[in-house]
């Protein structure tokens, strides 16, 4: 049997790669890689030279067996996202589900993830959360921001800056406009900024200043003594959004 390495790249800048990703991924007998346009600049920049296959969501359930083939026979192969650790909002669950099931040996390498950061750096309760992802953009949406009213711990989502006010204004909706948030954008990038404060304050900001940037949204639970609301009819922030509402997917 080969071996699967998932290995986490940068989210930002090229040096939060790590010494034994660079090392795995120049041994590699193949390269998963969600982009390989993308990905082959990080690969030029540290000189990595292996064969690169495309492995992505909308093929990956006929490259996945194929794969694990490869594997069986003795192969190692290391899987990449553009950016971050795949299979967190990035292919990877179901190759590495697949591996399991065959009894292929799987290691993921620690490494780079948006959301811890943001998470650390928000401020908020970070001894327990929940890792919401990216909310359904039609079908669901409602019923899943409905669900969370009640939830406790703090909350993270990822996001689009083209939708960003948006989100922010149906949160205020849900969850109250007086909800404490952190919003960081471009992790470990040049231009790194977490804006803070409640909901109110911080849709006020991005009502004033254009969002740019890939987005983690850290959002505070529910406090103890707030009772959930299953209508804010009365919000200021409040959206015609339903569970049908349109938006694109930005994967």
């Amino acid at each position: 049997m080969g071996r699967l390495y998932v290995v986490p790249t940068p989210v930002g800048n090229m040096e939060d790669m790590t010494f034994r990703a660079v090392r795995v991924l120049k041994e590699a007998d193949l390269i998963l890689a969600e982009d390989t346009r993308t990905s082959a600049v990080l690969l030029h920049h540290y000189d990595i030279r292996g064969e690169v296959l495309s492995h992505h969501k909308f093929n990956e359930h006929q490259t996945t067996e194929r794969i694990v083939r490869r594997l069986q026979g003795g192969a190692t192969i290391a899987l990449i996202s553009d950016a971050g650790t795949p299979g967190i909002s990035d292919p990877g669950f179901l190759l590495v589900r697949e591996c399991v099931r065959h009894g292929i040996d799987v290691q993921t390498l620690p490494g780079a993830t948006a959301f811890v950061p943001a998470l650390v750096s928000s401020g908020l309760p970070n001894e327990r959360f929940c890792f919401e992802g990216f909310l359904p953009q039609k079908k669901g949406r409602q019923t899943r921001l409905t669900a969370l009213q009640g939830e406790t711990r703090t909350m993270v989502f990822y996001e689009s800056p083209y939708r960003l006010l948006r989100t922010l204004q149906q949160f205020a909706e849900t969850f109250g406009a007086e909800r404490q948030v952190s919003v960081c954008r471009e992790i470990s990038k040049v231009h790194e900024e977490s804006v803070r404060g409640t909901l109110a304050e911080v849709i006020a900001h991005f009502t004033e200043t254009e969002p740019r940037g890939e987005i983690v949204i850290v959002l505070g639970g529910r406090p103890a003594d707030e009772k959930p609301e299953r209508n804010r009819s009365k919000n200021k922030y409040r959206t015609a959004e339903t569970d049908d509402a349109d938006g694109e997917c930005i994967h």
